[in-house]
This record gives structure tokens, C-alpha cells and sequence, in this order.
């Protein structure tokens, strides 16, 4: 299948441009899944509660998952896109998936980073893997790559690829990103923005470099680093079914959770 990654320059607070930027480039390609970066229709640098609220939408009927609904249909593929969800008086910093027939799930980030602490929830769904028919899916946001029990639960819970939104602002994990899919020998798909985004006294550089990343850790495509485009990588996804590295070895088979349960406990303050 063909999969791929849309890079381009939200602005914020302009969702219908955005979402008609998104739009176009995605009826562009000819992949058979495409992920679109972290907040894609919003922006990044918010400066209040209030404005998170007025700019999230509810799951799945909002206009931005709607668009990318009616997108998918008439392209016939599976698209992936971070937006602010809106749920009572609850807002996630979320991301949602869609088939050419509609709306399949979200996932609502889990690990925070820097000032979203301010604006989000933290997720309370934890990861989950979606049948897509030909393959298996999961979903992380950004900094999520940050913390390697994420790509290992949803690689342990069957995910052949790993779609990845994001508004990077440091410069690693395009690099870790080999490392966390040699790991658990799966794909992943890192959409990432580009731009300088400046909002009163603040403003964040977003580093591009959206990536498809294969089970050897080779990076099959990239942008980038303040390029507007769709990188697309042809993959084979039973590799990514394949844990062994030897003959005596297989990467999930090896592992000894009896001796990893510390993992689990909260450390020492």
C-alpha cells in the first residue's frame, strides 16, 4: 500500500483555509493513507482556555472530521488528523481516523508537552489499534514518540503501522523515530508542520521533515524542513508482522516482562 504524510503551514485560527489547503493536497496524491500533522486545522501556539474552547470541535460530527469524511470518500482512502476535540467541558488534544465509509476512531494524546499542560486533558483513553482491513492502525501525537512505552503498547497490542501527527519543535525525533520503529518493528508515518508561529510574546519554529519510517528503521521518505508537500512511501505491511532478527531471536517472543514490572510503578518524588 501506499502511505504518506502531508507537510504544510497551518495558520492559526484559520480552519477553513487550513482545512481547504488540507483538502487539496490530499486529493493530490494517490497514497492509500495519508496523516496530517498534530492541530492541522487550528494551529499550535494558543494563549487562553477561551480560545482552545471557541476552536475545538465534538467527535465525530464537527466540521473538521466531517471534511475529512467526505475527503476520504472521494479519494478512497484512510486519512489520519490531529484536531482539538471538544467533549463537555473536556478538550483533548486528539486525532481522528476515517475510511472511504466514515468515521472509524480518535485517539486523545496522552503525554502533554510544555504548555498544552495549560489548554488539554491529558487522555484518558489510552492507545488503541484500529482494523483497517489490510493492516492495523495506531495513533500517537508528537511527543508521545518522547516516551517509548507508547509505539511498544501499540505494537504488543498488533498495530502494523503507527500514524504519527505532530507540531515538532525539537530536533529528534525524526531521528529517534528509526530507533522506536526498529524497536518494535513496525511502521510509522510522522506528519510534522513547518513554519514559525508567533502569538504576542511567544513564538515556536515547527522543523519539518515528515517521514515514513520502515520495521529496519530506514526512513523511506522525508520532506523538508520548511517545504509544503506530501512524501508518500510504497510498503509491503507483513514486514512489519515479521518480529524475528534471527534464527534464535524474535523481538516480542525474547521480551521478559517478569522482570520489567518496575515499568509500571509510579518512581520515587
Amino acid at each position: 500500500m501506499k502511505t504518506g504524510a502531508i507537510q504544510f503551514e497551518p495558520l492559526f485560527g484559520e480552519v477553513d483555509r487550513n482545512l481547504e489547503l488540507a483538502g487539496n493536497l490530499i486529493m493530490k496524491s494517490d497514497a492509500n493513507l495519508l496523516v496530517l500533522p498534530e492541530l492541522f486545522n487550528t494551529g499550535y501556539l494558543f494563549t487562553s482556555k477561551e480560545e482552545v474552547a471557541s476552536l475545538s470541535e465534538e467527535i465525530p460530527h464537527g466540521k473538521t472530521t466531517r471534511m475529512l469524511c467526505d475527503v476520504a470518500k472521494d479519494k478512497g482512502i484512510f486519512i489520519v488528523g490531529g484536531i482539538a476535540e471538544k467533549s463537555g467541558n473536556r478538550i483533548f488534544n486528539s486525532a481522528v481516523l476515517v475510511s472511504p465509509e466514515g468515521y472509524i476512531g480518535r485517539y486523545r494524546k496522552v503525554h502533554l508537552f510544555f504548555e498544552e499542560k495549560l489548554w488539554f486533558d491529558p487522555g484518558d483513553e489510552g492507545f488503541i489499534v484500529y482494523d483497517a482491513g489490510t493492516c492495523k492502525l495506531g495513533m500517537m501525537i508528537c511527543f508521545d514518540w518522547f516516551f517509548p512505552e507508547s509505539m511498544r503498547a501499540l505494537s504488543l497490542m498488533g498495530a502494523d503501522i503507527i500514524c504519527h501527527p505532530a507540531n515538532l519543535v525539537m530536533p529528534f525525533c525524526q531521528y529517534a523515530m528509526k530507533t522506536r520503529c526498529l524497536e518494535n518493528h513496525v511502521f510509522a508515518i510522522t506528519a510534522n508542520r513547518t513554519g514559525t508561529e508567533s502569538r504576542g510574546k511567544k513564538s515556536l519554529h515547527f522543523t519539518g521533515g515528515s517521514q515514513v519510517t520502515g520495521p529496519d528503521g530506514r526512513i523511506l521518505c522525508r520532506a523538508g524542513e520548511d517545504s509544503e508537500e506530501t512524501v508518500i512511501a510504497q510498503i509491503d505491511v507483513k514486514a512489519a508482522r515479521d518480529k524475528k532478527i534471527n534464527f534464535y531471536n524474535n523481538l516480542f517472543d525474547d521480551r521478559k516482562p517478569e522482570f520489567y514490572r518496575s515499568l509500571a510503578v509510579e518512581r520515587n518524588k
